[in-house]
């Protein structure tokens, strides 16, 4: 379809045959979010059934985690479409800095724009084309709808008579229930439509036909930097902010055309930013609640009746308005009883940052950016293969609150990741949720505080910044956490929450040395996933011992989940037993224990994850590695000295194929292979 020579009968014929579609924006957004129910999945997240919407993870640089955020936006627009109150109120994300706001509200922008720009989801809306000689204009001939009025509004306000305006679409196909179901979304036309239509009306003496043929049909134009179908108006300083910026103003070169002083064309609206998103837009409001309270009135107005309003001019519109804001802002305007008209008609969602350190390291590995690293004389910058998890680790711990009685920090961690954490089970995190949800204090909910992604941002900076990370030629992980520490001495201000954090630090820390003695085990055995395969030994044999049909040769056999093939496996009772002293199992009675709660995640988790490799299980992978390094190796002082001395020929054989192996199978680089080995031998990893 062109856009140009459309008329208003040829669109409603089209219409008509379903070319284009008549619903105002809430009901858009909801048919491009449940339009296929297989982008819709339950899942789990810290214990509590919710959902996932998948059009949110597609693309590039998706939006990751908020799970929350996602499901009350989707009940909001739902509740909007079918009527409901929402449909007067804006949507706003409150929450700390860097936890995903804007990109969430910059993501669904772009999703929505993709959507419309689909030719059946095309938004259209008219041109008016004045007669040549027709008076009170100047040289103005050509006037388009200020706020993309959709060309059925148009038809909806031809006369003055509603139901004469339901006969006029009636005659151009449309069966009364089809009538009655476009009237659903009827708004009157703006201010300078219905004058300018009057004037057409008068100019030719109230022949409708004659007026239809003024009126050409175009495409409203998608475009994110022009601020039309999705636009975005950032707070500014009470010295520079003003309504024009919102709404628009008197247009001076108008002016000098319109003899009428009562034209409403003499407003430009297109000036400010919600007219060019008022034909079934988005509009986003950054920061809300940093506007000066005159713009705050407005935005009242707009929110509650979708209405833009200039010298008691109305035009309406049809937009969906979603916010951000800072706690600080929100608590001071709820503090103002005065401001609460305002608030009474926001939804609030408060923004948690992600918890999920797995996710997160998605999120990390958005900071570090794509393509290559240079250092500052343009050489090749290596990343270690540890840095994202560390990261992760380091901004995941300080999100999370204490819980003295309930969980420990990195159980609270695991189990908010979906991994296991001994015996405490996703419920117990599920109830310190809830209960963390009744503090009237939200920033004492559950990941409301903590280390933010323009936090990690720094930390990668910082460490970039170094003079060994340069010379290196490598982002080494255990430089990140000097890098951690100067962004919170310099970044954080609270005394409570800075202790807090280097609380945090020191755990991530011991967390990464467990990591690095995995990696060694690895490299030394010469193999990627060496220390995987020792723990399922383990597992399996554990889940053979509880077998009635164990033979005296204790050799059983079991289906692989992974490959679906029997194998054979003998129980070793001493690497068994080994397993179990290095866990400081001392009674046959906790030993028992230990086994039944192996048996039971076993046949729990592969029920729905035939991968599950008990790799999260932090405690019994060093419990294996502790036990394979003392056995193969005499002892693991035994490596470490064997690392830490290569003063003989034997010694030195055995450091070099560790780094090659961290080289060519492990990801490393010479730089952060051989600064993991000096970290593995320090008196720091051995504590």
């Amino acid at each position: 379809m062109q856009n140009k020579n459309i008329t208003i009968d040829s669109y409603l014929k089209e219409l008509k045959e379903g070319k284009h579609k008549f619903e105002n924006a809430f009901e858009l957004l909801a048919h491009m979010l449940f339009n296929n129910s297989n982008f819709i999945k339950p899942i789990l997240v810290n214990g509590r059934n919710t959902y996932d919407f998948l059009q949110f993870r597609m693309g590039k640089k998706h939006i990751i985690g908020l799970f929350e955020v996602i499901n009350k936006f989707v009940a909001f627009i739902k509740d909007a479409a079918e009527n409901g109150e929402s449909k007067e109120m804006a949507f706003v994300l409150v929450g700390e800095p860097g936890n995903g706001k804007t990109f969430f509200v910059d993501y669904l922008s772009s999703m929505y724009r993709k959507y419309i720009a689909i030719p059946e989801n095309n938004k259209y809306t008219f041109r008016i084309n004045l007669p040549a000689d027709m008076e009170g204009y100047g040289k103005i001939r050509e006037i388009e709808s200020e706020t993309f009025e959709d060309p059925v509004i148009l038809m909806m306000n031809l006369y003055e008579d509603i139901e004469q305006n339901k006969e006029q679409l009636s005659k151009t196909g449309f069966i009364d229930t089809e009538v009655e179901k476009l009237f659903k979304n009827y708004r009157p036309l703006g201010a300078d439509t219905e004058f300018i239509l009057r004037d057409l009306k008068n100019y030719y003496e109230g022949d409708i036909e004659k007026v239809k043929e003024c009126f050409d049909i175009v495409k409203v134009p998608i475009s994110e930097t022009q601020g039309t179908i999705t636009g975005k108006y950032p707070a500014k300083d009470k010295l520079t902010s003003s309504g024009v910026d919102l709404v628009g103003e008197e247009s001076i070169q108008r002016l000098l055309h319109i003899t009428n002083s009562n034209n409403p064309y003499r407003f430009d609206l297109r000036r400010g930013a919600l007219a060019r998103v008022g034909g079934g837009g988005i509009h986003f409001a950054d920061e809300i609640f940093k506007n000066k309270t005159d713009l705050l009135k407005i935005y009242l107005g707009v929110v509650q009746n979708r209405v833009i309003e200039i010298d008691a001019f109305k035009w309406p519109i049809d937009t969906v308005i979603i916010a951000t804001s800072n706690n600080a802002d929100v608590q001071n305007y709820r503090a103002n009883d005065e401001e609460k008209p305002i608030l009474d008609r926001c939804k609030f969602c408060y923004v948690a940052h992600n918890t999920n350190y797995k996710l997160q390291e998605e999120l990390t590995r958005y900071a570090l950016g794509e393509g290559d690293k240079t250092t500052f004389m343009g050489e090749k910058l290596h990343i270690d293969p540890n840095l994202s998890y560390t990261l992760s680790v380091i901004v995941t711990l300080s999100r999370l609150p204490r819980s003295d009685d309930k969980l420990t920090p990195v159980e609270m961690m695991k189990l908010s990741a979906g991994e296991v954490a001994g015996e405490k089970s996703v419920k117990t995190l599920a109830e310190l949720v809830d209960q963390l949800e009744h503090e009237s204090d939200t920033t004492k909910r559950f990941g409301q505080k903590g280390l933010g992604q323009r936090d990690l941002a720094r930390m990668i900076n910082t460490q970039r910044s170094y003079a060994e990370t340069n010379e290196g030629k490598c982002m080494f992980s255990l430089n990140v956490f000097k890098a951690a520490e100067e962004v919170i001495l310099d970044y954080v201000q609270d005394n409570t929450e800075r202790a807090k954090y280097f609380d945090d630090l020191k755990i991530a820390k011991d967390l990464y040395r467990k990591r690095i003695r995995t990696e060694m085990f690895n490299a030394f055995m010469d193999e990627p996933e060496a220390i995987k395969k020792d723990v399922m030994m383990y597992v399996n044999m554990i889940v053979g011992m509880g077998r009635s049909d164990l033979g005296p040769d204790k050799i059983i056999t079991y289906r692989d989940p992974q490959t679906k093939k029997m194998q054979p496996i003998k129980i070793d009772e001493r690497f068994v037993n080994a397993v179990e002293s290095e866990l400081e199992m001392k009674t046959q009675e906790q030993k028992e224990s230990f086994r039944g709660q192996i048996r039971k995640i076993y046949a729990q988790r592969l029920q729905t994850d035939k991968n599950y490799d008990f790799m999260d299980n932090v405690d019994l992978v060093k419990a294996v590695t502790d036990t394979r390094l003392n056995s193969d190796i005499a002892s693991a002082g035994g490596l470490v000295g064997a690392l830490a001395n290569r003063t003989n020929e034997d010694n030195e054989k055995l450091y070099n194929r560790i780094v090659t192996t961290m080289k060519n199978k492990l990801g490393y680089c010479t730089t952060c292979a051989q600064k993991t080995i000096e970290f593995f031998c320090t008196q720091d990893h051995q504590s």
